[in-house]
């Protein structure tokens, strides 16, 4: 057995997901089959590719780099084939920065395979708005806090529904023990802010005397470094915990935060011929959950 285009989409597609689960959604099989993958492409390379410990799943250095050198080699041969078929064919290129739909990305990527039978691609670029300018992916995911009317120029999106902002601290940090905080709760402490794609600005910030001090990182392992060392305390959307679990920090509700809207952005120009279709499917979803969900969410736009 050889090295073949299954191995390499196994890897990429572990490289930009949380989980296994989501990987396995992603690619539109199972977990058992995408282990199994993985560990045939470790078999053939010589190489362990994948660290797995009982709390954590992640690539080795070797993995990451043999990830992206796979993941530009699929990019090339996939555009290829796109240049020989229709459009419509072509793989839904999705993209986000943080933590995708939370508990919703299998089953609303599994409803999408079962119902359309296309595939979707994820990957996470540092910044999915610009990589959406740049035609890297086709529909980017969005968050911003608070929600917002400014239109995107040249984009289209579709509000999905809002959720919970919640505070990240040191598993070891006496407020840990509180059941909800307030922003007043960390004007003293120093609030780590990704360099791309934050979900809250200095903003959030206006209203709070005195508003903390803040620091820029460069990605979320980082980000989540500073807040477990002690170094920092972060503000997040609440799907974050979902795919970013760890014993060493804890996700708090903030009483007095506003709402962080999540949407879908894509082309006004040159639209996938398959975005406008997810997108309503997404929001379908979610409207659907919705109604059905106790306590309800919050969707922002017309159903």
């Amino acid at each position: 057995m050889t090295v073949e285009i299954r191995h390499l989409r196994a890897l990429v597609a572990l490289s930009q997901a949380d989980t296994y689960t989501t990987a396995a959604a992603m690619l539109g099989t199972t977990q058992p089959t995408l282990s199994r993958t993985i560990a045939q492409l470790e078999e053939l390379t010589g190489a362990q590719l994948v660290q797995r410990t009982t709390r954590h799943m992640g690539l080795t250095a070797a993995g990451a780099q043999f990830a992206e050198t796979a993941q530009t080699m699929l990019q090339q041969l996939d555009a290829a084939i796109q240049a020989l078929g229709s459009p419509a064919d072509t793989p839904l290129r999705l993209g986000w920065a943080w933590a995708g739909f939370g508990k919703h990305t299998v089953p609303l990527l599994t409803q999408w395979k079962d119902h359309h039978g296309h595939s979707v691609y994820m990957s996470r670029p540092d910044d999915p708005l610009q990589a959406l300018l740049n035609g890297d992916i086709d529909v980017a995911l969005i968050r911003r806090s608070p929600p917002t009317d400014t239109l995107l120029d040249g984009i289209t999106t579709q509000t999905l529904f809002t959720e919970e902002l919640v505070a990240v601290i040191p598993a070891n940090d006496p407020r840990a023990q509180y059941a909800t905080v307030q922003l007043a709760d960390f004007s003293h402490d120093v609030v780590a802010m990704c360099a791309t794609a934050p979900t809250v600005t200095t903003q959030l910030w206006s209203f709070v005397d005195p508003a903390p001090r803040t620091v820029t990182v460069a990605n979320t392992e980082e980000w989540l470094t500073h807040i477990a060392m002690g170094e920092a305390v972060g503000i997040t959307a609440a799907a974050t915990l979902h795919s970013h679990r760890s014993s060493d920090v804890n996700y708090l509700p903030i009483d007095d935060a506003p709402a962080v809207e999540v949407l879908l952005a894509w082309s006004q120009q040159t639209p996938h011929p398959r975005a406008a279709e997810f997108a309503r499917l997404a929001r379908q979803y979610f409207t659907q959950f919705i109604a059905t969900s106790t306590p309800p969410l919050v969707l922002t736009a017309e159903e």
